[in-house]
């Protein structure tokens, strides 16, 4: 491996995966490097850009911690995980489609009963939710496992909030018999993603916005059934059409309604896949 040169170099490296016992590793790691190097080239990149480019993803890492997720950020603004999601989730006609993960799920959310405030305090208008979860037959699923979470009406997840000591915005329930579940909480609203960290620093110095549509976030889970992750945003949003992360799809929006009473209600249907066997 003497006297390797700019021509000869990317060989050498995909050579060196030879040894590699697992066959998709070597499959990713030697396409990464391929692709990779293609890049550099055509750039031609300097070393003054690569040193910078190892900054930004030495500061992406330091800015994770056990509350937020710079790195789902990251590949949130540059499409990857959508792209992601997209491929993985090529689900027949009927499903509920699915979208992206976001950096602000957090394991081990309270437990509510159905019509129980999941907002716990959030600012916001009031809003109730009713929803059904289905399969792709129009059967009712019960005891699917529904997580939900979203931001107050300032764009902020509870996690942001420093010295919160509870949950707010986010919780889990169990559907009932007929599929069905409800629950109280407040009225989505757009807000922007963290810009505080380097995915800001990459938003602004390449002319991009922030926003994202106001949405509430599910994660349902079935026996049988494949998992949905998904939003349902809410209809008549500016950002609808520019969403930051790419997110949005026509089948998840929905009405938050007015109601007499000056709060509002979702109502939504959810179709499940049949788990492949």
């Amino acid at each position: 491996m003497r006297n390797i040169d700019q021509h000869s170099i990317t060989a050498a490296v995909v050579d060196s995966f030879d040894g590699c016992d697992s066959p998709r590793l070597k499959q990713l790691m030697t396409s990464l490097v391929t692709h990779l190097h293609d890049f550099a080239r055509e750039v031609k990149l300097t070393e003054a850009e690569w040193a910078q480019g190892i900054a930004f993803l030495t500061a992406t890492g330091q800015k994770c911690d056990d509350k937020r997720q710079e790195f789902i950020l990251l590949s949130d603004v540059l499409g990857l995980s959508m792209l992601t999601v997209a491929m993985n989730n090529d689900k027949p006609a009927g499903c509920t489609e699915a979208t992206v993960f976001g950096p602000f799920f957090v394991e081990g959310a309270p437990h509510y009963a159905h019509g129980d405030d999941v907002a716990n305090g959030a600012a916001g208008e009031p809003c109730e939710v009713r929803g059904t979860v289905r399969g792709l037959r129009g059967e009712p699923i019960a005891d699917a496992v529904i997580d939900v979470w979203q931001a107050d009406a300032g764009g902020h997840y509870d996690v942001q909030h420093a010295g919160l000591d509870h949950a707010q915005g986010r919780g889990v329930l169990r559907s009932g018999p007929d599929g069905g579940f409800h629950f109280r909480t407040i009225v989505a609203e757009a807000y922007p993603i963290p810009t505080d960290g380097p995915v800001g620093v990459l938003l602004e110095a390449t002319g991009r916005h922030p926003w994202r549509p106001a949405h509430l976030h599910f994660k349902i889970e079935a026996a049988g059934y494949e998992p949905l992750i998904t939003h349902v945003f809410r209809d008549g949003d500016t950002w609808l059409d520019s969403d930051a992360v790419f997110g949005v799809r026509q089948s998840l929006v929905a009405e938050w309604a007015a109601q007499a009473d000056g709060t509002h209600r979702l109502d939504f249907g959810f179709v499940l896949n049949p788990a492949r066997r």
